[in-house]
Order: C-alpha cells, then sequence, then structure tokens
C-alpha cells in the first residue's frame, strides 16, 4: 500500500502581515491506515481476480489450454509456438506435479503428427526387464510367461509422438537402446533377431538433474544431448503465483460442469492459497480446491474453515506484517519499512532473482531494481 492512499489531505487559508491569503493543504495519517494496511491483502486478491483475462482468453493466447497468463508460462507458451512445426525431440524438466505430461500433450496436438497417437509411460514405474518389454516388445519364449509376441509402445506409437515421462529414471542398458532408436530409428524387441524401424518423436520429461548426472557418470552424456534438442522448463508453482486464481477458477470450473452447481472461493481463502509454498504444485492445488468443494458441501462460498491445516497456517506472502505502535513511529516510516520487509523476503524466496521476485511482488522489474539500491538489498536472498 502505497502513501498516497494512506493519507488523508485537509485545506486551509491564512492571512500574511501584508495581507495575501494563501491556501495551505496538509497531509496527516488516515485514522483507518492500518485497518486499510490489514485488508490490504485480500483487496489486492479480489483484484487481481478480477483484473485477470477470462479463462477463453487466456487458452486461445496460449492455444494449449495450459492455464497462467504469468511471465514464466507466457514465456512457456512463447516456446510452444516456436516448436509447433518441428519434429525435433523435446525434453521438458520441472518439479512433480507442474504439468510436464499436459505440456508434452500440447507439443503433440500442435504439431504436423496430431493426427497420429501419442503414447506415455512412466519409466519409474517399471524395474528393468520389465521396462524393456514395455518399451521394445518381446517375441514368444523370450523369457517365463512371454506365451505370445507383444508389441512395445515404439511400436504403438509409430508416425506418432512418445512421451517417455521420468526418463532419468532408465537404467544405463535401457539408456543405450534408447540411443539407437534416437539416432536410427531402429530397436530390437527382447527375444528377436531381427530389427524393426520405427517414426517416433520422442518427448521426454524429468524432475531430476540430468547434468548433473552426466557428471556423476549415472546418465549418458551422448543421450542427454540427444534428449536436450529443444529443452523446456516447467516453472514450478510457487515462482508463479499471480496464477493461482487463475489455476483455482480454472478447478472450480471444472467440478461446477461435473456437479452442476457453481461456488466461488472468499479472498481469505484465496490470501491463504497464495502465500502456501506448494511443493506439490498444480497437482496438489488441484487437489486441494476439489477438498475444498466437497467439504463445503452446498454452501455457494468457500472459506477458510476447510483448508488443510498446513494451508491454513501458511503465512501469506503478500499480507503485511503486524503494526506496532510506538511514539515515534509515523505512517510513511511504517510504509517503507512493510515495502522493504516485503521486497527482502520475496528476494530471499527467489533466491536472489529479480525476475522472478518482480513478478511475485507485483511490481516491473526496473522498480524493483530502484527499490533495492535506495533499500541496500543488492545482496538478498543470494547464497
Amino acid at each position: 500500500m502505497g502513501d498516497e492512499a494512506s493519507l488523508q489531505e485537509a485545506e486551509s487559508t491564512a492571512s500574511l502581515p501584508d495581507g495575501t491569503e494563501v491556501t495551505v493543504r496538509v497531509r496527516t495519517p488516515h485514522p483507518k491506515a492500518e485497518e486499510m494496511a490489514r485488508f490490504a491483502t485480500a483487496a489486492a486478491a479480489d483484484r487481481l481476480q478480477k483484473d485477470v483475462p477470462s479463462l477463453a482468453e487466456r487458452e486461445a493466447l496460449s492455444e494449449t489450454g495450459i492455464v497462467g497468463a504469468s511471465d514464466p508460462m507466457r514465456a512457456l507458451f512463447k516456446m510452444l509456438g516456436r516448436i509447433r512445426n518441428s519434429n525435433a525431440t523435446v525434453l521438458i524438466t520441472g518439479e512433480n506435479g507442474t504439468g510436464k505430461e499436459l505440456v508434452a500433450h500440447s507439443i503433440h496436438e500442435q504439431s504436423n503428427r496430431n493426427t497420429k497417437r501419442f503414447v506415455a509411460t512412466n519409466c519409474s514405474a517399471f524395474n528393468d526387464n520389465l521396462l524393456e518389454s514395455e518399451l521394445f516388445g518381446h517375441r514368444r519364449g523370450a523369457f517365463t510367461g512371454a506365451v505370445s509376441d507383444k508389441p512395445g509402445l515404439f511400436s504403438v506409437a509409430d508416425s506418432g509422438t512418445f512421451f517417455l515421462d521420468e526418463v532419468g529414471d532408465m537404467s544405463p542398458a535401457l539408456q543405450v537402446k534408447l540411443l539407437r532408436v534416437l539416432q536410427e530409428g531402429v530397436f530390437l524387441p527382447v527375444g528377436a533377431t531381427e530389427p524393426k524401424r520405427v517414426d517416433v518423436r520422442i518427448i521426454a520429461a524429468t524432475n531430476r538433474d540430468l547434468q548433473a548426472m552426466v557428471k556423476a557418470g549415472t546418465f549418458r552424456e551422448d543421450l542427454y544431448y540427444r534428449l536436450h534438442v529443444v529443452a523446456l522448463t516447467v516453472p514450478p508453482l510457487r515462482d508463479r503465483p499471480s496464477d493461482i486464481p487463475l489455476l483455482a477458477e480454472h478447478f472450480l470450473s471444472r467440478l461446477a460442469k461435473r456437479d452442476g452447481r457453481s461456488k466461488s472461493l472468499t479472498s481469505s481463502v484465496m490470501v491463504q492459497l497464495m502465500g502456501h509454498r506448494w511443493p506439490g504444485n498444480v497437482r496438489e492445488l488441484e487437489n486441494e480446491i476439489e477438498r475444498l468443494w466437497v467439504l463445503s458441501g452446498d454452501d455457494p462460498m468457500i472459506g477458510p474453515e476447510h483448508l488443510t491445516p498446513v494451508i491454513l497456517k501458511a503465512k501469506p506472502s503478500a499480507a503485511p506484517p503486524a503494526m506496532t505502535s510506538t511514539d515515534d513511529s509515523t505512517l510513511p516510516a511504517a510504509v517503507e519499512a512493510l515495502e522493504r520487509r516485503m521486497i527482502e523476503e520475496g528476494l530471499q524466496r527467489a533466491k536472489g532473482n529479480k525476475t522472478r521476485a518482480a513478478e511475485a511482488l507485483g511490481i516491473s522489474r526496473r522498480n524493483l531494481i530502484r527499490k533495492v539500491q535506495n533499500y541496500g538489498l543488492e545482496g538478498a536472498g543470494k547464497s
């Protein structure tokens, strides 16, 4: 909250000794300044919900169905647009629950393979032998239980797109076989003597640091570069808090269509949601919204009493700290202290990244840099 919103203006007229009349305007602290500060966060949440574009407008903008209007998501949409007509291999990185498979679906739908199959598998869901059979198929009698020939998922995905999730969990032996598919388009089913040829676009995803794994010798360097032709990063939800109201609206809309009724979140709930760190990312938020929907029963307004305890206890990131009145305290000084504290905390959350901090605080990067210099916070957030 800025100084202008916190002050009230009074006007009086005085006469100078020579008879000239002058008008004096005096600004004093607003009598309800403290109350205004305490409700600033709720008001900001209301404005945010009212000012964001409609869901249809956002989806038309991104052409992906992925919900988001923050700078990190706009950068992702821009990259998706650039690779629209490409058949290049794509590596998607990001934490669990950020929506990597949704991004992979979007890449497929925007490609010239969108009339063919999109096949997905999670490499961490199988042991080594089962994953090899799942990917490449097997011949009858190749191992105990192989009573008939089985086509692998690479064969199923021929001419289409194959999404390999958690590719960092693949064993070194299978990494070699995957590399051959990428290089030559051929593979050998388990128990077969004749290789099979396929035309498949591979999109891989991982929540692991593949570069660190390459250095540690647990992931092949040549495979890493084969996968890393186009690299996309899906940002965690904590780095794009302004998207939380958009996502909440999206999930509420889906639930409304499912159950034939509509509900809304109160401002206090939105404040708490925006203050949570979301270790489970978008998936965690979706589950929380559905939980709130169910527990609120027939009430059209969802209040904070149904929030998960860990979210209810979260400190809202945009909430003003408690104001302590002292004899020598003034409102401008209190507002300045609040601003300095919020900027310092924002930089700490962003680990010193000014672009991310500015986005989270809702100000421009240039304005943030100026304020950082004014408050002497150049080193804040940097390890």
